[in-house]
């Protein structure tokens, strides 16, 4: 895979914006949480399926600030959409950091814990 200097650039802002952000990053699993904190991510990281279900997870987050960063495969979307569901009215969700981070990779990363591939880069 290529990777140019902007993407790398681009990235490593991304962290910085993330790590001072004020709400808490969820992702799906275990190698999503290991991939963004080999990149630098020191912000609070939830894993979706450590709750195990849907309800243990809605009540234990519904007072924070949300971060989502589903992967954008079939399951990660369809997550997305039930957690929206669930905490739209409950709390707020940003989305925003996900969407960015397609641009950033043009399309090339479909699941976070394919962001292990850029380690090397960033941290030179």
């Amino acid at each position: 895979m290529e990777i140019s200097y902007d993407e790398i650039s681009d990235l490593r802002d991304f962290i910085v914006s993330l790590n001072v952000s004020s709400g808490v990053v969820i992702v799906e699993g275990k190698r999503d949480t290991a991939a963004l904190k080999s990149l630098g991510c020191s912000q609070q990281i939830l894993e979706f399926h450590r709750f195990r279900g849907m309800t243990k997870f809605v009540d234990s987050v519904s007072d924070k600030n949300l971060i989502l960063l589903f992967d954008s495969d079939r399951k990660g979307n369809y997550l997305a959409r039930k957690v929206i569901e669930q905490l739209e009215r409950r709390t707020r969700i940003d989305l925003t950091y996900k969407k960015r981070l397609m641009q950033i990779t043009r399309g090339k990363i479909s699941a976070i814990e394919e962001l292990v591939q850029y380690e090397d880069f960033l941290n030179q």
